[in-house]
């Protein structure tokens, strides 16, 4: 019975992680750029009080072992990379990106990647995040620019009201071997890692690099329908393993009232 208490309590502490994942997941649902996170388990180790293929004394071979496993344990939280949806906003600095990549900003001298295409304009003309954080390969659009147009392959060009080039820029994306070895930094960034892999540089649409889209937006890969359907079974699961603890507690209050 002690066992089953030990057991229950990681099975109640991996639920409450599960908990915190979908509910950040949920926290986001409207984020853009925005990927979802799977938390990942394993089983802890066994007691083995019967060992299997072992000979009996009649000659025989146990053919299955008596083993008690100990619990769970949580082994990883897995960002999944799939495709949002798009958004139309009509807002020319909008881009997303359909397929793969990231685009690389630079902050206090240091690059970060992020699928989260809402650029703005700062007070110098360089296109930047919502944080000031200023698009790779940097581009400052002239003035007299009123109209900001980019194709497909990441070619951006200025023009003013006569259609006359001010300026033009490539922007290129950045992908990684594992993009799922990422660490998350908050506000839409990723830095690399050992896990990820370095960074490879391309231009959009080139060596399976994916294509960007002016005027939309990537929004959140968060479906709302299995999250709520995980978080049921989560609660399900975090009531199950306290009433485990619950029913261990009184087979120990019978075991200890039966002599008094």
């Amino acid at each position: 019975m002690i066992r089953s208490l030990y057991s229950a309590r990681t099975g109640l502490i991996a639920q409450e992680l599960q908990l915190d994942v979908i509910s950040n997941n949920l926290a986001n649902v409207n984020t853009s750029g925005f990927k979802k996170s799977r938390a990942h388990f394993e089983d802890l180790f066994y007691q083995t009080l019967r060992q299997a293929g072992v000979d009996t004394a009649g000659g025989g071979q146990v053919p299955t072992g008596i083993q008690i496993g100990l619990g769970v344990r949580p082994t990883s939280v897995q960002k999944i990379f799939t495709q949002g949806d798009y958004a139309d906003t009509g807002n020319e600095l909008d881009f997303s990106i359909e397929g793969k990549g990231f685009f690389q900003i630079l902050r206090d001298g240091e690059e970060y990647y992020t699928r989260a295409g809402a650029f703005k304009r700062d007070g110098d003309g360089y296109i930047v995040t919502a944080n000031g954080d200023r698009l790779q390969p940097e581009f400052a659009i002239p003035e007299g620019t009123t109209n900001v147009a980019v194709d497909s392959g990441g070619l951006l060009v200025a023009q003013d009201a006569s259609m006359t080039t001010l300026g033009s820029v490539q922007i290129t994306l950045h992908n990684f071997i594992n993009p799922a070895g990422l660490k998350s930094m908050g506000g839409n960034l990723f830095t690399e890692t050992e896990a990820s892999g370095q960074p490879v540089e391309a231009n959009p649409g080139i060596d399976g690099m994916g294509t960007i889209a002016q005027r939309y937006l990537e929004t959140s890969n968060v479906d709302v329908t299995e999250e709520m359907v995980n978080l049921i079974i989560t609660q399900r699961a975090f009531e199950v393993n306290s009433k485990a603890i619950t029913t261990a507690d009184q087979l120990l209050e019978i075991a200890n009232s039966l002599k008094r």
